[in-house]
């Protein structure tokens, strides 16, 4: 197999556009060297069948979509009260919307997961790292609210960004922020000066 990384980074770039365009049932290594603009068959090079670039699709989302560990760690000392725990959602909110054909890749190879055990254990182990990160990272941060607060918050977000990215005339831009403040009252108070 080939080990060009900005090549391989080009064919996986590739591969989240061709899922979040066609969804799974169009990947295969054809599109994505359409996609990439390479020669055909460049991507047989890379991976070795459909399923290699399926988990390895998914990897490179969230190496996309995951925050360094000084914008993080910068994110959550900036949350000191339910005004600046809620900017920092909706900052995260508009990170992820920013990356539309990562998240809703993401969606697609939800789905297939369903069907293939190795992308399931891939996105299993992602995912649960992800939400033990964020609730060590609230907790380290010293705010308020237990885990189960940050996992319900952590759920309400998701589900936020598949309305915004695909049905996003349910909500106004306004409803959005409003719903933002309005679960951080509700699920990680008491902050200072927020009503119980």
């Amino acid at each position: 197999m080939r080990q060009n990384p900005a090549r391989r980074a080009a064919l996986l770039d590739g591969a989240i556009a061709v899922l979040a365009r066609e969804g799974a049932r169009g990947l295969t290594q054809r599109a994505v060297d359409r996609e990439a603009g390479v020669p055909v068959g460049t991507a047989s090079n890379y991976f070795r069948n459909r399923d290699e670039l399926l988990v390895q699709a998914g990897a490179r989302v969230y190496e996309r979509l995951t925050p360094g560990e000084d914008e993080l760690a910068e994110m959550f000392g900036r949350a000191r009260d339910a005004a600046s725990y809620g900017v920092m959602l909706r900052e995260s909110l508009g990170r992820i919307t920013a990356f539309r054909d990562g998240y809703l890749a993401l969606l697609e190879l939800r789905l297939e997961a369903t069907r293939r055990p190795e992308l399931r254990a891939l996105l299993t182990e992602r995912v649960r790292a992800d939400i033990d990160q964020n609730v060590a990272q609230h907790e380290a941060a010293g705010l308020p609210g237990d885990a189960t607060a940050v996992l319900l918050m952590y759920l309400a977000m998701n589900w936020l960004v598949v309305e915004r990215l695909t049905l996003p005339d349910v909500f106004t831009d306004a409803e959005r922020d409003e719903l933002v403040t309005r679960a951080v009252e509700r699920l990680v108070t008491p902050f200072p000066g927020v009503a119980e």
